[in-house]
């Protein structure tokens, strides 16, 4: 492949991860405009949120592994295209159930071309420092389309119709299935065909049922049959996956990837990154509105900064890496998280938006030397015929951290603000308490990153076999 054609396949990736990931929290701000057009109950507006991320989530692994074996190019094209009509059919949506089958077609679509990404990246750039450079620019693209959400949600809703936020997908769409039709070459796993049919099924019944658990927990009730039976049927169908992966002679997951410690250790980091990345972005996006009086618009572009380091950092940080080792820049990057997460906790509720900025600079700077570096580590061991179900493990991780980390950081907050709140404090107050609990609490979580890192993405040191000593010379 010439040089031309591998970076314009790194923009055909990049436009399809920017949609994707943009239409994971786009939709939140603008949610009150669609509920006053379309009449929707709370529960209309949840499962508009919700279903988007239940199917995108579930899906993951389904994804990585029919990439590998019915090719990267077609899959990843044929998600598009589903993601681009979805897109369409979303924008001019009249009702609820035709919006709420949208987004799940959406989440179908981006299950289906997002979890071959790293893998394509790979396969298209073999050259370690080209790779290297395609990742930082991947990760750039993945931390701006995380902070442009809310900014873009709110932007539109409040000056156009609340469709555009899903119709401006529709041109990018269509450029991104045209790039990738002229520039991308196939490739697949060229070993093994067979499609592992109940792997398949287990590990969507894993996620699926996970995943609607930490959505809906909170609304049902943690101790509910429900949100109880759902974890179950996660940790049972979870369980079942592992069996039949360590049995079948063609396992969907390769199982002994995570015997590799740069693999299992670098996703355990992009976990804890992920739990720490959202609680700061979902609740300190509510913290903008409720306690420091921003508007919608306001509020997403306050984080806009945070995402613009995030991006310009991530491009050098390979170059960080090369210098610092990849142990010691991840394990930098996650202590600047967790230094952001701790300065933001102390800002208060009589805050204003410069005193936020320094934290959102660690974090941002942090963020930056973490994801690319990390991401980079992790694909350079990926077996190649299991590229795309390893790239989707790594993905699909980085989905339900930030789940566990908007569930785990809330029910926090959520306790924290109910006990303030019984002692006669006022809402603002109470809101604050629980928010720095939460950030700290959610700080100290994120820094087990650090040794983890330290530990596993160590290269190992190369031992120089001794020399044979000399044979002793004949005596005469």
């Amino acid at each position: 492949m010439t040089s031309r054609r591998r970076w314009w396949t790194l923009v055909g990736v990049a436009l399809a991860t920017f949609m994707t990931f943009l239409d994971n929290n786009v939709v939140n701000v603008a949610l009150p405009s669609i509920q006053r057009e379309l009449h929707l109950s709370i529960s209309g507006l949840e499962w508009i949120v919700s279903s988007y991320i239940l199917v995108f989530s579930g899906l993951m692994l389904v994804g990585g592994r029919l990439a590998d074996v019915f090719g990267r190019r077609r899959l990843f094209v044929a998600g598009i295209v589903i993601f681009t009509g979805a897109s369409l059919m979303a924008g001019l949506a009249g009702s609820e159930e035709v919006l709420i089958l949208a987004r799940v077609l959406q989440g179908i679509g981006a299950a289906a071309s997002i979890p071959s990404t790293l893998a394509i990246i790979s396969s298209t750039f073999p050259d370690p420092r080209e790779r290297s450079r395609a990742v930082g620019v991947w990760s750039a693209v993945s931390a701006l389309a995380l902070a442009l959400g809310p900014f873009t949600g709110g932007f539109v809703s409040e000056r156009w119709d609340w469709g555009w936020i899903f119709l401006i997908n529709v041109p990018v769409g269509a450029v991104t299935i045209a790039i990738m039709l002229a520039a991308m070459q196939e490739s697949r796993d060229t070993v093994r065909r067979r499609l592992d049919i109940p792997g398949l099924v287990a590990s969507a019944v894993t996620l699926f049922s996970l995943t609607y658990a930490l959505i809906e927990g909170h609304n049902r009730g943690w101790t509910s049959g429900l949100i109880l039976g759902s974890f179950a049927l996660a940790a049972a169908a979870g369980t079942a996956f592992v069996v039949i992966e360590r049995r079948t002679a063609d396992a969907m997951v390769d199982l002994s990837m995570f015997r590799i410690r740069a693999f299992s250790g670098g996703t355990g980091a992009m976990i804890l990154w992920g739990f720490g990345v959202m609680g700061v972005y979902f609740f300190t996006a509510m913290y903008l509105q409720n306690v420091l009086g921003f508007s919608p618009t306001e509020a997403g572009a306050a984080l806009v900064p945070m995402a613009l380091v995030m991006a310009a950092t991530a491009p050098v940080a390979g170059m960080v890496a090369r210098r610092l080792g990849t142990h010691r820049t991840v394990a930098l990057g996650l202590t600047l998280n967790v230094a952001g997460l701790v300065m933001v906790s102390f800002v208060g509720e009589h805050g204003h938006f410069m005193d936020l900025m320094p934290a959102f600079v660690a974090f941002g700077v942090g963020s930056g030397f973490t994801m690319m570096p990390l991401n980079d580590a992790i694909i350079s061991v990926l077996p190649p015929g299991r590229a795309g179900a390893a790239s989707a493990v790594m993905n699909a991780a980085r989905e339900v951290s930030g789940l566990l980390g908007v569930t785990i950081v809330g029910a926090i907050l959520t306790s924290r603000q109910a006990a303030v709140l019984r002692g006669g404090a006022t809402p603002n107050h109470a809101f604050v308490a629980g928010y720095q609990l939460a950030l700290l609490i959610a700080s100290a979580i994120v820094f087990v990153g650090v040794p983890i890192s330290l530990y596993t993405l160590r290269k190992p040191r190369r031992t120089l076999t001794p020399a044979p000593e000399p044979e002793p010379m004949p005596v005469a």
